[in-house]
């Protein structure tokens, strides 16, 4: 899939200009589309619901559609074709497990004529999404459609251990076969909801070797961008509560394994940045100027697919970076490091290119040539690497470094506990020492005492003084110590000091 097309953006006056793909019209592709799918799907509503086994991996239908119609199929004023069905029941597995009732999915693609995008990718495939913002239909080659089909059962193993994934969704494998020709299409998840504009759109793949977007794609009104654009655009990156940083990276550590054991590489991930500061603005304006479209697309509708469903995670918004708002469209919020309100739309695209032959003789030409470290196409392993490494360090970060006021107020609040404790414990200490220095005192009080009642004995007439209740309660903590010096120095006169001391 190329990013490019996938800005959700229909051409502005544009809608006039015929585009061919393989000389064959995109008026003529659409409309074999719908007649192809409107008649496979509505057959295989009539086959009984099963477990999926290998072989139904590797089934191919095929059914011929004249222009002048027959028993099984309508009539239509496109050429002759005939359209083909891969792995119908397998996908139709793909479809229950996303949530997609077969006549939701019929309703998507056949009831409104489809909309062509107006950025063709590199590869020159077209784009067309349904009138509800649901899927996106590309046309891919042949290779990509057979290396599809080969990883269709690894797919069906990873999406039943886990749904949440960024990976694309895929929904149908079909070709369309008019004369001579060959058109094979894949039908997907949207990434990207028209109805929610795109601020900046990026195309990252973790390389720096040319990645930056051409003059002629700035040129357009909805550009996609690239590695270098965004170092230069969010060079501090975009942040997220702990919370949700943690669950899109377990996603998308999760994800690029499953890609590294496909050995897939060279794929990117499509991000969608929308501001909303900026969206309130423009709605106001809108609101001011035009009335409001009642066609308008809602929310999404199929299950896992929008950016916040994808990724593991409850879909709390955290820290209260965002509240609750039925207009997110499922987005993920976030923060740049202006501290501006941010909704994030993202997915793991151009999953279908496999590191064979071609590839690593592009790796070994571009190597000898440039840092082999720094191009896009590398072995899957460390492309893998690479990629996470990227997007760990250089686009996704935790609003920790950001915000400071609750770690400042954790560090008052500790500061603040560490200096009570300080004073609890000098006033402690204080009391000690005031006592230690009473205790001291009255303790020479009470030697001379002891010698007053020393000197007693040889002056009968002299009547030692009684001390008070709390003097005789502070001389009796120092009692004993007086009472061992007064026997060491007077042993002979023990009877005569017991007396007097009592």
């Amino acid at each position: 899939m190329s990013s490019a097309a996938e800005n959700g953006e229909a051409a502005p006056g544009k809608q006039n200009e015929e585009k061919t793909y393989k000389k064959t019209a995109s008026s003529a592709i659409k409309g074999a589309i719908q007649l192809g799918i409107g008649y496979t799907v509505g057959n295989l509503t009539s086959k009984p619901e099963r477990d999926v086994l290998m072989q139904d991996f590797y089934v191919v239908e095929s059914v011929f559609l004249p222009s002048e119609g027959s028993n099984l199929t309508p009539a239509h004023h496109y050429p002759d074709f005939r359209f083909k069905t891969y792995a119908p029941l397998a996908f139709r597995y793909f479809r229950e497990l996303f949530g997609i009732k077969p006549d939701d999915y019929l309703y998507s693609i056949c009831s409104e004529p489809l909309i062509e995008l107006s950025n063709p990718g590199a590869s020159g495939s077209l784009f067309f999404v349904t009138s509800d913002d649901e899927f996106i239909i590309k046309t891919v080659q042949h290779k990509e459609a057979e290396f599809l089909q080969k990883l269709l059962p690894g797919y069906y193993m990873n999406l039943n251990q886990n749904p949440r994934t960024l990976l694309p969704k895929f929904y149908g494998l079909y070709c369309m076969q008019s004369g001579g020709i060959n058109i094979r299409i894949v039908v997907m998840n949207n990434v990207l909801p028209r109805s929610m504009r795109m601020h900046f759109t990026y195309d990252l793949k973790g390389s720096t070797y040319k990645r930056r977007a051409s003059r002629k794609e700035r040129e357009k009104s909805n550009p996609t961008f690239k590695d270098l654009d965004f170092l230069q655009d969010m060079h501090e990156g975009l942040y997220f509560d702990t919370e949700t940083y943690n669950a899109l990276m377990k996603t998308l550590q999760r994800d690029c394994r499953v890609l590294e054991s496909f050995k897939i590489m060279d794929y990117s991930l499509l991000l969608g940045i929308h501001f909303l500061d900026h969206s309130i603005k423009e709605k106001e304006e809108e609101n001011s100027q035009n009335v409001p479209d009642a066609k308008r697309p809602g929310m999404q509708k199929v299950l896992y697919s929008t950016a916040m469903e994808s990724i593991q995670g409850p879909g709390k918004s955290g820290d209260g970076i965002i509240t609750e708002n039925p207009d997110t469209m499922g987005g993920i919020p976030a923060k740049s490091h202006r501290g501006e309100k941010l909704l994030l739309f993202m997915g793991i695209i151009d999953i279908l290119q496999s590191y064979r032959l071609m590839k690593k003789l592009e790796h070994s030409w571009k190597a000898l040539v440039y840092d082999g470290d720094t191009v896009s196409v590398h072995r899957p392993s460390f492309y893998a690497d690479r990629f996470l490494k990227f997007m760990n360090s250089r686009v996704f970060k935790k609003i920790q470094a950001l915000k400071a006021s609750p770690s400042k107020k954790r560090c008052n609040s500790i500061a603040a506990l560490k200096a009570t404790s300080q004073e609890i414990v000098s006033s402690i200490s204080q009391e000690w020492k005031d006592e230690k220095r009473d205790l001291l005192t009255e303790g020479q009080s009470f030697s001379s005492l002891d010698e007053e009642a020393l000197g007693s004995r040889h002056r009968p007439d002299l009547v030692p003084s009684t001390p008070s209740l709390f003097e005789a309660a502070s001389l009796a903590t120092t009692i004993s110590s007086s009472s061992l010096y007064v026997n060491e120095h007077y042993p002979h006169d023990r009877p005569t000091l017991y007396s007097n001391s009592k």
